[in-house]
């Protein structure tokens, strides 16, 4: 880990990122396991275009990892931010545990 992702601003986007409930649920969803685009959609409801924003947004911050499977992509936690106990996750800073009831 560098400094930097000790810092408090590092944090501090870190946490806006996980501030909005899209994204939020996003991340959750993941944490059962990989999904697809097209899964994630059919859960979520959101608009194709605002669910690629989302998932943009996880990916440039380093949460999440995409893999092409043909012409779907398949999406994952990033493997340093899942804790071992599969309940929360590790942002570099900080690590969110999970109860049943933030899910």
């Amino acid at each position: 880990m560098t400094s930097q992702q000790f810092s408090p601003s590092f944090c501090a986007q870190r946490l806006k990122v996980l501030a909005d409930p899209s994204r939020w649920a996003i991340l959750n969803l993941l944490l059962d396991g990989s999904k697809y685009v097209w899964e994630l959609n059919e859960i979520l409801a959101l608009e194709q275009s605002l669910l690629s924003h989302h998932l943009r947004i996880l990916r440039q911050q380093g949460l999440v990892q995409a893999q092409r499977d043909g012409k779907a992509v398949l999406y994952s936690l990033a493997p340093d931010v899942r804790v071992r106990s599969g309940d929360g996750f590790n942002l570099g800073c900080c690590v969110l545990s999970l109860k049943d009831n933030c899910r």
